[in-house]
């Protein structure tokens, strides 16, 4: 099973320190985590960081080694910027460091990405000529097909409508339980990383503030502190932590 910890991560852009000395406990195969934060709290730094795209000190340690990187990534700009179709686009992301040579098999998991993401349709339109929100579940079906052990979205829902949020969401929760894959997602609603999300790590300036389950980083005291909000956490019917905002600070 796969294992990802943080120790010390750091980044800087020219002398600006973005990240400073990100330590978290180690996140196992099977466990969705939310990475949490109001904007510009490092968050997609950070994710380059674990990537190896920016260098630092501290080390991003997966599998008890710092040298392997099992990862696919689905970045924040999903924009097109190549003439293919959605199946070229998905393809290509699953032939990356396979060779040239297309396997059934390699057909088979693009059928099943576009499948499990509801975009099968999508398959002969060029990128270009799809919204926002379908580029974005292209983007995940890019990272799906890549079968990885460790996977992470930045913002995957930003540009989804309400029932594919879920959808997605609800996939992934699915991927992670069957395939014991670690998924590390960035989020804005803490409602769905409330009910999505076994563990979070909640960022402010490039400072780690809380990390653990869910409801203990979700709280009241921390989102007052990092979001400026009044808030409240109660359980609906069915016992499922509800977050409710009451004002702005």
């Amino acid at each position: 099973m796969v294992t990802l910890q943080l120790n010390a991560v750091s980044a800087r852009y020219g002398r600006r320190q973005i990240l400073d000395e990100i330590t978290t406990p180690g996140f196992s195969g099977g466990e969705i985590v939310a990475l949490l934060g109001p904007n510009a709290a490092g968050k997609s730094t950070l994710f380059r960081r674990i990537l190896g795209l920016l260098k630092g000190e501290g080390d991003v340690i997966i599998n008890g080694t710092t040298a392997e990187r099992p990862i696919a990534y689905m970045p924040q700009d999903t924009g097109a910027r190549a003439v293919l179709s959605v199946y070229e686009s998905v393809l290509l992301a699953r032939m990356q460091g396979r060779g040239l040579k297309v396997q059934s098999e390699d057909l088979t998991q693009v059928d099943k990405a576009l499948a499990e993401l509801n975009i099968s349709s999508l398959g002969e339109r060029d990128l270009g000529d799809l919204s926002g929100g379908q580029r974005q579940l292209v983007s995940a079906a890019q990272a799906l097909v890549q079968e990885p052990e460790i996977l992470m979205l930045d913002e995957p829902t930003s540009a989804l409508d309400l029932n594919r949020q879920i959808s997605l969401l609800t996939v992934l929760r699915r991927l992670a339980d069957e395939r014991q894959m670690l998924i590390l997602v960035a989020l804005h609603d803490l409602g769905h990383a409330l009910r999505f999300a076994d563990a979070a790590m909640l960022l402010e300036n490039g400072h780690l503030i809380a990390c653990g389950p869910t409801a203990e980083v979700i709280t009241p005291a921390l989102l007052r502190q990092v979001y400026q909000v009044a808030a409240r956490i109660e359980p609906c019917s069915k016992g499922q932590p509800q977050l409710i905002v009451e004002a702005a600070l």
